[in-house]
């Protein structure tokens, strides 16, 4: 699903000093989980003063924000594109691939293993940055898909909010039902087919 944006170093997700320091957090919570990870450990890594990183982040709240915007972004940049004219089944194949990459990526994978809680206000209390830009890029979709006559009628920001609410349980909890009855290949074809009949005309 990619949105062909392209990033400046000042927002911490382009090339530049600060893409290396979060290239330097994203090993470190790799290697010892959220917890153990310190503004300071990050600047060893990173072969800079501990000053220079407060410098470009507070804490490290602030540094993980933007580590997950640039790792969760990137995925999406990399997936599926949406076509031109976008049909339900280009949605549904970019959902898809996208859910499964969140899914199968180390960094998201660690997180939820060792530190769950880190995902949970973006779960209960609010849209993190990613979340948003895929929702633009699906309210975008939708609506070009709408002008053409290939997606249902209805407002795009509540249809591409309940795809995303659709989605969620895929990421996080798509575990929980897989066993010798089903496994993950057949499960992520349901949800394309969901997300097929839901936007079809």
């Amino acid at each position: 699903m990619s949105s062909h944006r392209h990033n400046s170093p000042s927002d911490g997700t382009g090339d530049g000093p600060r893409d290396g320091y979060l290239d330097a957090a994203r090993e470190c919570i790799l290697d010892v989980g959220w917890r153990r990870t310190t503004l300071t450990e990050v600047a060893r890594r990173a072969g800079v003063s501990r000053m220079t990183i407060y410098r470009a982040w507070s804490d490290m709240p602030a540094l993980l924000g933007d580590l997950m915007t640039r790792e969760w972004g990137s995925l999406v940049d990399t997936g599926v594109p949406l076509a031109p004219h976008p049909t339900p089944q280009a949605i549904a194949d970019a959902v898809v691939a996208t859910v499964a990459a969140l899914r199968d990526n180390e960094l998201f994978t660690r997180i939820v293993e060792l530190d769950p809680e880190l995902i949970l206000p973006y779960l209960l209390a609010r849209r993190g940055r990613s979340q948003q830009m895929i929702l633009d890029l699906l309210v975008a979709a939708i609506g070009v898909g709408q002008e053409a006559g290939r997606i249902r009628a209805g407002a795009p920001v509540a249809i591409a909010r309940a795809l995303a609410l659709a989605a969620h349980g895929f990421v996080l909890s798509a575990h929980t039902m897989l066993d010798d009855a089903l496994d993950a290949p057949a499960l992520d074809a349901e949800l394309h087919a969901l997300v097929v009949r839901s936007l079809q005309p």
